[in-house]
């Protein structure tokens, strides 16, 4: 098979491997779309993220959608033809978090993408049946890729409690901010102001839903009188984060979703004072079910999101279309094509 790997900081190489053997629990999957994910960029223009370094080739991609083409010897989930969506981190089953249900926070993860596991762009891939998620003929292979991106949005959502009636600050309107307003809408929030400051971002949450886009670049986001119950903090910037957090109301609910700097200042008075509750999220448990009835039932639009296809060969173009279009939210690689 082919496969579009890291082999040096900026620089993609096609090269032949052999199609992965599926173990005893696994299914074989010939891949048919993957979108680029702000950590697979991160990798390839610095070659690192945080104590994850590529110090070996590495196949980056990780928000999936393929084909069930290959069944291990006990693998009995699926049957051969089954279309899936791939939740691309394994745990080991074992440890106390696993055992606990958050198994997102397994010490052990075999997570795609994250050094030294290879991703997806590739021709096939191999993975636990547990984890591939058939999905409906209703979702095209690109929505049914970013059911990745859409589960964070709907752990993002459920670590803030987010309920009818609530009235939710989406900060950031890139790919997770979007499908984290969306997903917010779905589970009853009365109000999701989003901000940004690009405005064709912007006018894409408008169109998706949201009930307020405030570009603040031009209006400071504590100018707009905006009381929040649920922030959901999907830019990761450090001043957006803290002006962001003031705006919220008496015993709200922080949800930081977007990964900035190591250290970031927050208004720590401000918290105390109105006892705010404050947490992170570290990717996603148990979501793809969730994922999968809002994508299909069209409460979420997934395939809105997409501004750009790639083949295999051009996976570069594709880590680096931000760069070259400000429109850019969710470049998809299809490495059949």
């Amino acid at each position: 098979m082919r496969a579009a790997v890291l082999e040096t900081v900026g620089k993609i190489a096609i090269v032949e491997r052999a199609v992965p053997a599926p173990g005893p629990v696994e299914v074989l999957i010939e891949v048919s779309a993957v979108g680029v994910c702000g950590s697979d960029v991160h990798y390839f223009e610095h070659g690192r993220i945080g104590d994850y370094v590529v110090d070996q080739p590495l196949v980056l991609g990780h928000e999936a959608s393929g084909v069930v083409v290959g069944l291990g010897s006990g693998a009995r989930r699926h049957h051969v033809g089954q279309r899936v969506s791939l939740e691309p981190g394994v745990p080991d089953f074992t440890c106390v978090q696993c055992r606990a249900g958050r198994y997102n926070l397994c010490p052990d993860m075999r997570f795609f993408a994250t050094p030294p596991i290879d991703g997806a762009f590739c021709e096939y891939v191999v993975l636990h049946e547990e984890f591939a998620h058939p999905v409906p003929d209703s979702l095209t292979d690109e929505a049914a890729a970013l059911l990745e991106p859409l589960s964070v949005g709907v752990w993002a959502c459920r670590k803030g409690r987010v309920d009818a009636g609530d009235r939710v600050l989406v900060n950031g309107a890139g790919p997770i901010g979007l499908v984290a307003a969306q997903t917010a809408l779905a589970f009853g929030a009365s109000e999701v102001l989003i901000t940004d400051v690009n405005q064709e971002r912007l006018a894409l949450a408008s169109e998706l839903g949201c009930t307020h886009a405030v570009d603040v670049g031009a209006i400071p986001l504590g100018d707009i009188g905006f009381e929040p119950n649920v922030l959901l903090e999907c830019s990761g910037h450090p001043a957006a984060i803290g002006a962001a957090v003031r705006t919220v109301a008496r015993a709200g609910r922080v949800v930081l979703v977007g990964m900035g700097g190591d250290d970031v200042p927050l208004p720590l008075p401000y918290l105390q004072e109105r006892e705010l509750e404050l947490t992170g999220t570290f990717r996603y448990a148990n979501t793809w079910p969730t994922a999968i009835e809002l994508a299909a039932a069209g409460r979420v639009d997934l395939d809105r999101l997409v501004t750009g296809r790639y083949g295999l060969d051009q996976v570069a173009a594709a880590l680096t279309s931000g760069r070259r279009d400000r429109s850019s939210i969710k470049p998809i690689v299809l490495p059949g094509s």
